[in-house]
């Protein structure tokens, strides 16, 4: 008897789990319709937010170092390795001015995961009982919607709100929150609450004041703070990183993240760390030691080495000027087209106002567009018949919110420049589209 190739012609012999048709796990998403498969074979790639350079060669021979030895092929510590710890422990101790000049406990207070994610989705573990519910700002990171409803959580909207469109020269610190609307998020339910800062996709750098009022929500409902600071090394323009777990009264309840991929540009390693206090980090060091176990170690070694060695080298002061010129190569272009756009002061993402480009109506869209926004129907435009590829931000919200994305379209300029300038020279060609 011949079978069906249609997978969804016979039901599964046996079920999955339901969970998996929570926080959109299954449904077609955003990567995968402007997946490379699916673009024109020449679409420059400015969607995704991975590089197309290496890290740097001195993080690279340490990888290679640690491989060229046995015990850096085997089994790491659950926590993670003790030299990548202790570095952590020296770089990170003078930036938490709340310890009042003590230095981290490498055994108590920074764990290594596999990736930003995998500490975050331990963290969810350790912490959510069924419907408890955690307060996430639009447009927000989409991992951290299945990790939060695969641990039985709920998410819960409150939108950052974007500048006018006739505001003249917005920046991503325009993109405001109505704390109003925050304090109404929160019922007896409330867990936790997610800062991103600096803020992917927006951009945004939140101010000491915006941190202030978010952990003043935090202390009066005794919630605890996810603070996603992956980006913490690229600010621009004069704009301060600010660590909430800094603000008095919420060390206690902060767990701060970090990321060796973004930081050297080796987003395929998955190494990454939570630093908090003990009461924090004991709980999630259980649920990642039964998730993973542990986390890759040679790369360890290799992060280890570039937190050592990258404020010797001025690597970090390097890397923020190399990605200002990448953010205003692409800027550059922006400009000359006509669009306006979010002037990002933080991260490597760029969002541009796409409200004023004219789709033409009788465009022969693919199915998969039906019923998405119609920023979707912008950057599968721009793709094919520009030839630079981008992400439709109103994936990045809930469906009640997602309106509010729909005028922005989502451009990674952590890419070399002639990439970006080969980009910008295709995207000139947008200007006869604009109305």
């Amino acid at each position: 008897m011949a079978m069906s190739t249609d997978a969804s012609a016979v039901p599964p012999v046996v079920p999955f789990a339901s969970r998996l048709k929570t926080g959109r796990a299954l449904a077609l998403d955003v990567w995968s319709i402007y997946n490379a498969a699916n673009l024109p074979a020449d679409c420059i790639n400015l969607g995704q937010g991975y590089m197309n350079f290496p890290p740097p060669q001195w993080v690279r021979d340490a990888a290679t170092e640690a491989l060229n030895t046995t015990v850096g092929n085997h089994y790491s510590h659950p926590k993670g390795r003790i030299r990548l710890r202790e570095a952590i422990r020296e770089f990170y101790s003078p930036k938490f001015t709340c310890l009042g000049g003590r230095k981290l406990d490498v055994e108590n207070e920074i764990l290594v995961s596999s990736g930003a994610n995998e500490g975050q989705y331990a963290m969810w573990t350790a912490f959510l009982e069924p419907g408890d519910e955690v307060i996430l700002f639009e447009p927000f990171f989409d991992q951290y919607l299945p990790s939060i409803t695969f641990n039985a959580g709920v998410p819960v909207y409150v939108p950052l709100h974007p500048p006018a469109s006739d505001k003249p020269n917005p920046t991503s610190g325009d993109w405001t929150i109505d704390f109003d609307e925050l304090h109404r998020a929160i019922t007896p339910r409330t867990k936790m609450i997610v800062v991103n800062t600096p803020h992917n996709p927006v951009g945004k750098v939140f101010t000491l004041e915006e941190l202030q009022k978010i952990a003043n929500v935090a202390q009066e409902h005794n919630l605890l703070v996810m603070s996603d600071e992956v980006y913490e090394a690229l600010t621009f323009d004069g704009k301060e990183h600010i660590r909430i777990a800094n603000l008095p009264g919420m060390w206690e309840r902060t767990v701060t993240v970090g990321s060796a991929g973004k930081l050297f540009a080796a987003t395929g390693w998955r190494v990454g760390w939570l630093i908090g206090p003990p009461d924090l980090i004991r709980p999630t060091l259980a649920a990642t030691t039964r998730i993973v176990f542990c986390s890759n170690s040679p790369l360890q070694e290799a992060a280890a080495a570039g937190l050592e060695e990258a404020d010797k080298r001025g690597y970090f002061e390097q890397t923020v000027n190399e990605y200002k010129v990448r953010r205003d190569t692409l800027l550059r272009a922006f400009d000359e087209i006509g669009l306006a756009y979010s002037l990002p002061e933080g991260s490597y993402f760029v969002l541009l106002d796409i409200s004023r480009v004219q789709v033409p109506e009788d465009y022969p869209f693919p199915v998969t567009l039906n019923g998405r926004g119609k920023d979707f129907k912008a950057a599968w435009f721009i793709a094919q018949e520009i030839g630079v590829s981008s992400i439709p931000v109103s994936e990045f919200y809930c469906q009640e919110h997602q309106q509010i994305g729909e005028r922005f379209i989502r451009f990674a300029f952590c890419k070399d420049v002639p990439l970006l300038e080969a980009a910008s020279q295709r995207l000139l060609k947008l200007k006869q589209y604009i109305r």
